[in-house]
């Protein structure tokens, strides 16, 4: 009888915590740091051999990188957020924007200089590939210079898409230094995807309260499963911190301070276009994290939200299916 008291005195005050945090998390947002680039998409019913002229099913213009999708799937799942990085002038810039400003993020920390990336995307759903070919230009980084700018009363979340490793390591610093200052229920939670298989990206493991490492980087790594993934690269991350991993029609994988979650995956009944699953999943994690919910609901909602997403194009359809819903296990 005492055991049952005592267990519903903790459930009620955990449900009064993540209530206190979701209020305070509704007041401020998500900031996403990375890129925003142009997506030319192609739709084709085959993939075309090498040398030849084919047609495409359809053709889209829609704002990619990494920062930017997760920026859109959060808000769509009615998260506040804002993106940081920069743009070139000229068309491009005015699509991007008009595009933040549809899907109600915020773009006070975009500005404008360099030439934006164009990515040419070859989306074939037969076969549930996406195929990339960017287009890199002088697109400058956020620099700390950049970040001691941004007024960090103003967010809960900083996620960082690893990119210019030192110059991110230097900036998180500066949020450490910041949450030292404020009190512990406005600190701001930091976390990191570690997507490209670059040795300098790897100093950001030891840096966040929340690691996505992909599939590609820990394969480059010698592991061959996301749990053998999250285990052996946990030594990289700091005590306390979730190290995340998903493994595409696998699930997804998490350790935090050796306590192993895994979590299936959900497949649409027919896929049709898989481009931003990952930056999909990582959004539908922060997202739910950011309520005061625990990892394996976080990794469950992420892969329940990425299969859903890899049914139909694009992300729109996200907030008709699952904004304002509660987190299914």
């Amino acid at each position: 009888m005492e055991q049952d008291r005592d267990r519903d005195r903790d459930q009620r005050n955990q449900r009064n915590q993540r209530n206190q945090r979701n209020q305070r998390n509704q007041r401020k947002s998500v900031l996403c740091v990375g890129l925003v680039c142009l997506d030319i998409i192609n739709v084709v019913d085959q993939f075309p051999l090498e040398d030849s002229d084919t047609r495409c099913v359809s053709q889209r213009w829609q704002r990619g990188g990494n920062a930017s999708n997760s920026c859109s799937v959060l808000s769509l799942l009615g998260t506040k957020t804002s993106f940081m990085g920069s743009i070139s002038p000229g068309p491009v810039s005015d699509f991007i924007v008009g595009d933040l400003a549809r899907l109600a993020v915020g773009s006070e920390l975009v500005w404008v200089e360099g030439s934006t990336p164009v990515a040419c995307c070859i989306v074939c759903p037969p076969n549930g590939s996406r195929t990339v070919v960017l287009h890199d230009t002088n697109l400058p980084d956020v620099s700390l210079e950049d970040f001691s700018k941004v007024d960090l009363r103003r967010f809960h979340w900083i996620h960082f898409e690893g990119r210019n490793a030192l110059e991110q390591a230097r900036i998180i610093q500066q949020v450490a230094l910041w949450n030292r200052s404020v009190p512990e229920d406005e600190h701001i939670t930091v976390s990191v995807e570690i997507e490209k298989i670059r040795e300098e990206l790897y100093v950001l493991f030891n840096m966040a309260d929340v690691v996505f490492v992909s599939k590609d980087v820990a394969q480059s790594l010698g592991f061959e499963s996301a749990t053998a993934a999250v285990r052996g690269l946990y030594p990289r991350v700091r005590p306390g911190s979730a190290l995340i991993c998903a493994w595409a029609e696998l699930g997804a994988d998490a350790n935090q301070d050796g306590v192993l979650f895994h979590s299936a995956a959900f497949p649409p009944e027919k896929l049709v276009d898989t481009l931003g699953a990952g930056d999909t999943f990582n959004a539908a994690v922060i997202h739910t994290l950011s309520t005061g919910a625990g990892l394996q609901e976080a990794l469950s909602f992420g892969c329940r939200v990425a299969g859903e997403k890899c049914g139909f194009h694009g992300y729109d359809e996200i907030a008709q299916k699952f904004r304002g819903k509660p987190v299914q296990n």
